[in-house]
């Protein structure tokens, strides 16, 4: 391998040992959720206003409407990844703020997350699980893809979020 190979490629994941549970919030990891969500946000784009107020009070932009945050946990209940599930009207529910710890990247957390959501989605009840990304992000997108999630156009103009271009829906069927 080349050193400008070598310097582009990122290591391999780490491996997680021990049993991962996907779990619901806790006030103990509200700063995990923020944290988590933060650094990959500034990864790869910029931090948001309604970025900073949802990851600040989880509770009250996710929770109290009837949502879900949900983490990835180890057996000493270390927390390796977030996703969060936001209730809107009329039964949608929005998949969102989804990070992995960054080293364990691509190790596998992201599809228990994933699991994990669906999962509780199915259990709210919603009509409609939705997600919104970018094309920018090529395995998250691969991700959504291998689990259900198919690409539609956006049913409104816009998104309240400036990186998003890429609007995808769940379809039970559609998922191995």
């Amino acid at each position: 391998m080349s050193d400008e190979a070598s310097k582009d490629s990122a290591p391999p994941p780490l491996r997680v040992v021990g049993a991962v549970r996907v779990v619901d919030f806790e006030p103990r990891w509200r700063g995990e959720f923020a944290r988590l969500n933060i650094e990959w946000l500034e990864r790869w784009f910029t931090v948001e206003p309604v970025d900073r107020e949802v990851l600040g009070d989880p509770q009250t932009h996710l929770l109290a409407g009837g949502g879900r945050v949900l983490f990835a946990v180890d057996e000493a209940d270390q927390v390796l990844g977030t996703v969060a599930l936001m209730r809107h009207e009329d039964g949608l529910v929005e998949l969102t703020k989804m990070a992995v710890e960054p080293s364990l990247r691509g190790g596998g957390i992201g599809r228990k997350l994933m699991a994990g959501a669906i999962e509780a989605f199915q259990q709210m009840g919603g009509r409609e699980l939705f997600l919104e990304s970018s094309t920018r992000l090529g395995p998250a997108l691969k991700l959504y893809e291998s689990v259900g999630f198919r690409h539609h156009p956006a049913p409104r103009p816009g998104s309240h979020y400036q990186r998003a271009d890429v609007y995808m829906v769940w379809e039970s069927d559609a998922s191995a």
